[in-house]
């Protein structure tokens, strides 16, 4: 089974926002992925902010789970480590720095620069960021998934 953990900070806007969006695009496929988040400072147990929710209710999204912080361990059995942003990416590559083939994995999941924190700036960032969101991760996955099989 193939495994995508999109990467954010605290794990309650950007990353969960990403990985309930990538499971409604995966829901009707019949690859065997498995998706998650993590955030490089997160606190085990935290709820998704009350915008992220409503944002992904707003397309008819419901996000269930928690804040979970990002281990070295999660890096190495993933197969696609998708970062919000380059010091993401760099804070992920140091926790697998012996291990090449992971750090390997690790990109940006926008390849077009980095997707910035919405916290504390009102509903219509995080809307705006779910609407980016849903335009990037379905290509991004079919790319990444595609890939895989090649």
């Amino acid at each position: 089974m193939r495994t995508i953990l999109f990467i954010c900070t605290g794990n309650t806007c950007r990353s969960p926002m990403a990985e309930g969006i990538a499971r409604h695009h995966l829901a009707d496929r019949e690859d065997d992925v498995f998706v998650a988040s993590a955030g490089v400072a997160a606190f085990e147990g935290g709820s998704p902010s009350l915008e992220t929710i409503r944002a992904l209710e707003s397309l008819d999204i419901r996000h269930e789970g928690c804040s979970t912080p990002l281990t070295g361990d999660m890096i190495r059995k993933a197969s696609h480590v998708l970062c919000m942003t380059s010091s993401h990416q760099a804070a992920a590559r140091a926790m697998v720095a012996d291990d090449a083939e992971a750090q390997a994995r690790i990109e940006p999941l926008d390849p077009n620069g980095d997707l910035p924190d919405p916290i504390g700036q009102g509903q219509h960032v995080y809307d705006a960021l779910a609407a980016r969101l849903m335009e990037l991760i379905p290509e991004r996955l079919d790319t990444l998934l595609k890939e895989d099989h090649a």
